[in-house]
């Protein structure tokens, strides 16, 4: 018998564990479950909540196992004691959550990370219901390659390997989605009018091929753009993909910027009460100073990335020197991961503090829920604090 906050082991026919204990992720994560997805967490419970009735999601289900279809997915950032478990040294893993009841995750939940020792033989005992093993498996190494799960790029990345999932597991609303078509296609729009109108195309052609970049179909329409860039095969697709993500998360900091600002100041207004115990309050001071030193830091870092794209595509673009925007491609892949890393810790920060306190809420909040709050904002961003330091 599970009871809550302990937890128990799943020991596969393999004989590696599961693990199962109700550690502080899994209780940050019950906070998250009627708030859907965000950039560290895709929430397919909720999902099946809000969207089981859905065609679409029966006819295009993320994974054919229920059991996975049902879980929480987490982009992880892996402890310094969590080490040993990994097949390799990574910083984030993606961590499959199944929750005991679907309802309350403080009941306890099996766990287990991409990337553990022996974790394919967990995999695929936890997914024995699966009517596609093969795709499953496919579909969770696709999850793992990215930074993040945001759902633009997430939902390219899986229609680019061939991959079609219902639009009900990305919570994208389609006003957003069509913000962020309109500012990719401004800022790529240059561009296509360099490759295709140096060969006599129309801007309402380019406008055309704009479309068909942003949609995923590489196909011999934008053959003139790859010859513009003097790329080849696979380095080509990937590299196009992983500027359409910077694009993305440039156009996912005009909104960032200034909600983190304003949470930033509502987290050293808030009204914290209860019994102040000299430890905590400690930790709580400490942690919100290195939250704005860090967060200061995440973003000259971002900003410095973005810049090398800045000046690739500027020189292509105004000086019309390709090699610098090619070299660029080249790079973007490895660029892409570290840049997503730092967007999705931010990301989370934002969003799960106005699901917390929402705008115009009254800014309380105990001892014992800013320490778990700043905790899990710290593990976002990479800080591991000792509270016994």
């Amino acid at each position: 018998m599970v009871t809550p906050g302990t937890g128990a082991a799943l020991a596969p026919p393999s004989g590696n564990a599961v693990n199962m204990s109700v550690d502080r992720t899994v209780r940050d994560l019950a906070a998250l479950y009627r708030n859907g997805s965000t950039s560290r967490v895709l929430n397919l419970c909720a999902v099946q909540t809000m969207d089981g009735d859905d065609p679409d999601y029966r006819s295009r289900p993320f994974f054919t196992s229920k059991v996975l279809n049902t879980s929480i997915i987490l982009k992880h950032r892996v402890r310094r004691d969590e080490l040993y478990m990994l097949e390799a040294p990574q910083t984030i893993a993606t961590k499959i959550i199944i929750p005991f009841e679907h309802a309350d995750l403080g009941l306890g939940a099996q766990s287990m990370m991409i990337g553990q020792r022996g974790w394919r033989e967990i995999f695929k005992d936890l997914c024995r219901d699966s009517k596609n093993y093969a795709r499953d498996l496919k579909v969770v190494n696709l999850v793992d390659a990215l930074p993040s799960v945001d759902p633009f790029l997430l939902r390219e990345h899986l229609r680019r390997h061939g991959v079609d999932v219902g639009r009900c597991y990305f919570a994208i609303s389609p006003a957003d989605y069509e913000r962020m078509q309109a500012f990719v296609s401004e800022q790529i729009g240059r561009l296509i009018e360099l490759a295709y109108q140096r060969r006599g195309g129309s801007d309402v052609e380019a406008a055309k091929l704009v479309k068909i970049l942003l949609s995923t179909q590489v196909d011999e329409r934008l053959e003139p753009l790859r010859l513009t860039l003097n790329l080849e095969g696979e380095a080509y697709k990937d590299g196009v993909f992983s500027w359409k993500g910077f694009l993305y998360y440039k156009w996912m900091l005009n909104d960032l910027w200034p909600k983190l600002i304003a949470v930033m100041d509502e987290i050293h207004r808030v009204d914290i009460g209860g019994v102040r115990e000299h430890e905590v309050a400690r930790y709580v001071d400490q942690a919100m100073q290195r939250l704005g030193v860090t967060i200061s830091r995440f973003r000259r870092d971002v900003s410095q990335t973005l810049m090398v794209y800045d000046r690739a595509y500027h020189e292509l673009t105004a000086n019309g020197q390709p090699v610098a925007f090619r070299d660029f491609l080249v790079q973007a892949p490895d660029m892409f991961s570290s840049l997503g890393e730092r967007i999705g810790g931010i990301a989370h920060i934002a969003s799960f503090w106005r699901y917390r306190l929402p705008e115009g809420a009254p800014l309380t909040a105990s001892w014992d829920e800013m320490m778990d709050i700043l905790q899990d904002f710290e593990a976002s961003l990479g800080l591991e604090i000792d509270l016994a330091a």
